[in-house]
């Protein structure tokens, strides 16, 4: 990739809450490892209640001690909108200033509604927007090959559309393997007045097996023919790391050349494959890859 002339696009990496202190202490690894990278920010994702949540905020609380930009997932699903408040406003004397605001999973067998006093996702940007203004960075979600739980297409766009008004400065995707989507999506929301910055989300393929579980779980299609690549693999982590990490980096040049904002790493605690792939596009800075 030539970036001699280019303005080096913006990165940033999703991390989640270790369950042991031996994985804070491989994540405190990681991150140190990926900050070489100079990301935009780290995002942590979180458990509405009980011990996930708690593991959130001890991960968000390390990162702000070593002065990273840092921004927390927030879900409404299941929480009262003072404790939200709470949450927000502790947050803001952290000196945090970006936060991700998802509607959060439903529990099985829930429906909608009677989850709390906000179902919906659109419901937390306007209340973030309306206690606390411009002084949280309001990301969300959005979905190129749309949210599993939609009815239709037109239904998922107008969902997002619904978070765009409500007060989102800036959208961060499902992943997604096929770049087409991705500027398809671009093209229904352009037709929509939506004009906030969509940044692709992007999943590193290191294990097919975990990667094929979490793909129908989740909605995010993997093509038929890197499907079947990777079946050929068998056991072979290498060769399936190997073959993964050029298909992800091809798909980021795809995407920086078309336009894209940027790149949100879903690292899952993992930094080997990013920096890889990082410093293929060029981005790694100097960075070794490890």
């Amino acid at each position: 990739m030539d970036t001699a002339n280019k303005e080096t696009p913006a990165i940033s990496f999703e991390l989640f809450p270790p369950k042991t202190e031996k994985g804070m202490e491989k994540l405190k690894t990681v991150v140190g490892e990926l900050k070489a990278l100079k990301p935009e920010y780290f995002s942590v994702t979180y458990g509405a209640g009980g011990s996930t949540q708690e593991r959130t905020f001890a991960t968000v609380d390390w990162l702000r001690e070593q002065n990273i930009d840092t921004a927390p997932h927030l879900s409404c699903i299941g929480t009262d909108r003072d404790d939200i408040l709470e949450i927000l406003k502790h947050y803001q004397a952290q000196g945090i200033r970006r936060i991700v605001a998802l509607r959060g999973d439903l529990p099985s067998g829930s429906g909608l509604g009677g989850l709390g006093e906000l179902n919906f996702a659109n419901e937390l940007v306007a209340l973030i927007r309306h206690s606390f203004g411009d002084d949280f960075h309001i990301e969300v979600a959005a979905y190129p090959e749309f949210h599993p739980q939609a009815e239709n297409a037109h239904q998922d766009l107008d969902n997002f559309k619904r978070k765009v008004e409500s007060g989102a400065h800036g959208a961060i995707t499902q992943y997604f393997y096929n770049a087409d989507a991705y500027w398809h999506f671009l093209d229904d929301c352009k037709q929509l007045d939506i004009e906030i910055p969509i940044v692709p989300g992007i999943m590193p393929i290191t294990n097919y097996s975990s990667l094929a579980r979490f793909s129908d779980a989740c909605g995010a299609e993997i093509p038929r023919w890197i499907r079947k690549r990777l079946e050929s693999y068998g056991d072979d982590l290498g060769s399936i790391q190997e073959f993964g990490t050029e298909v992800v980096t091809k798909l980021c040049q795809q995407l920086l050349d078309g336009g894209a904002p940027g790149l949100h790493f879903y690292t899952m605690n993992q930094s080997g494959s990013v920096m890889q792939i990082c410093s293929a596009l060029g981005l790694a800075d100097g960075a070794a890859a490890a």
